[in-house]
């Protein structure tokens, strides 16, 4: 038979004072009135017991139960947007809340049963992520009940943490016109279709929108804008290929993503030029494969720790605003841009 639980009667006793005393102790209110003797008498007496608050006993009595359901469609089972847990999991631990995670492989119907699993439990409140930025469809539940969507947004639904890819775009630019590129940049991965629709992607058309905007403000215009249907490094050898046997004068590339990228390596390689000697090279996401490149790959990374931090802070704060909240990019300088002679 299992030993029986400690109960806070058992600590009490233990330490020689009240059950309502020793729970003021535990519980950390500030207005005990009791003395330091007290205090440590209690602490003691629980640590020595082994005693475990009951946090369901407690959940009833505050109705807070010091969970949050973090609700995936593959965020869990995906590496590159893995960051996104850990973020949360780490600003959770600190708040002193456990996450609940469930994964839905964007299943309608599991992703009704893990919001009836959350509810179930009490959770303090919900936070829906997805692997891929986009408008999300998400399934009728009380309005009362506190919800974040992480790299993610929704109509009913207006507390949301993405990437600054307005932000990112520009620096991307930057990146290049600041080495004193401004002649045969050109885009690969332009992709007019994602880039308007919300529900392929909720960043892509920011992040274009700052490629063009830094581009505007200093008076540069792409020699050339290669369309990819898929950021894949397929595409990216393919698509870079062709550009460059169909004109010369290719000097930096400004790639939507890191995969797209390593394909467009490969492609330089094949017509004997070299990164960054030859052509400079920017991307996006800093995906592990962009520190593996030779050289490496200069991108902007998504932020996905922090902005799993950050869903976490707006879910148990009271104050947050109904508002979607962007968190910088970081750039990261790697080998793959130098200086031009323009």
């Amino acid at each position: 038979m299992p030993d029986k639980r400690v109960t806070l009667a058992d600590v009490a006793r233990r330490a020689g004072l009240s059950t309502a005393a020793a729970s003021m102790i535990l519980n950390g209110r500030p207005d005990t009135r009791l003395s330091a003797e007290a205090h440590a008498r209690v602490n003691d007496a629980a640590a020595e017991l082994g005693y475990r608050p009951n946090v369901a006993a407690r959940g009833l009595r505050t109705r807070k139960t010091s969970t949050i359901g973090f609700i995936s469609d593959v965020v869990a089972t995906t590496r590159f947007a893995g960051g996104l847990i850990q973020g949360a999991l780490d600003a959770a631990e600190k708040a002193g809340h456990v996450l609940l995670v469930l994964e839905t492989g964007g299943d309608p119907a599991r992703e009704s049963k893990a919001i009836a699993a959350v509810l179930d439990r009490q959770v303090d409140g919900i936070i829906f992520a997805v692997m891929r930025a986009r408008e999300l469809f998400v399934p009728d539940i009380p309005q009362a009940t506190n919800v974040v969507m992480l790299n993610a947004t929704n109509k009913k639904h207006p507390v949301s943490v993405l990437p600054d890819e307005l932000g990112g775009g520009r620096a991307a630019v930057a990146l290049l016109a600041d080495a004193g590129h401004r002649n045969g940049i050109a885009l690969i991965g332009h992709n007019e279709e994602v880039e308007k629709n919300l529900f392929r992607s909720a960043t892509v058309g920011q992040r274009i929108a700052g490629i063009r905007a830094e581009m505007a403000e200093r008076g540069l215009r792409f020699a050339a804008e290669e369309s990819c249907w898929e950021w894949e490094p397929s595409q990216g050898y393919d698509t870079t290929r062709a550009l460059l046997e169909r004109r010369g004068g290719i000097r930096a590339l400004v790639c939507m993503n890191d995969r797209l990228a390593f394909g467009a390596y490969q492609a330089l390689g094949d017509r004997g030029l070299s990164v960054p000697q030859d052509v400079s090279v920017v991307s996006f996401d800093n995906d592990e494969i962009a520190s593996y490149l030779r050289p490496g790959l200069t991108t902007v990374g998504l932020p996905h720790e922090a902005m799993g931090r950050t869903s976490i802070e707006l879910l148990l704060d009271r104050n947050r605003r109904p508002d979607c909240h962007l968190i910088p990019m970081p750039v990261v300088e790697r080998g793959s841009v130098h200086p031009s002679a323009d």
